[in-house]
């Protein structure tokens, strides 16, 4: 991996790292566009401070955007949002087999 290649995928971690980022944008993921209320309602306990700081930084990267009806995923995006939702699968096979491994609950 380049350098440069190794720069941009640090920036974007960063991004996703802060408290809240990727909830924003998984609230998102289904295209429809969300009021602040609903989508502070979506991510849930999440306090309107932090929802503002998470969509500024968001809106800053090019990847939520507000129209007339509300916030919604940009064309970049929602290209981030199909690549995290493999993710998805992945999460789903790992906790399953985190669960078989685990001991049964003692006495």
């Amino acid at each position: 991996m380049s350098t440069r290649d190794t720069a941009a995928i640090s920036q974007l971690l960063e991004l996703l790292e802060a408290r809240y980022a990727m909830r924003v944008l998984w609230a998102l993921k289904d295209g429809h566009a969300q009021t602040f209320r609903l989508l502070q309602d979506s991510v849930g306990g999440i306090t309107p401070n932090t929802l503002n700081t998470r969509i500024k930084d968001l809106r800053e990267a090019g990847l939520v955007q507000h129209n007339g009806e509300g916030y919604a995923v940009t064309s970049s995006g929602q290209d981030l949002l199909r690549r995290m939702n493999e993710m998805n699968a992945f999460a789903v096979r790992w906790a399953a087999g985190r669960s078989r491994r685990r001991p049964p609950a003692g006495p």
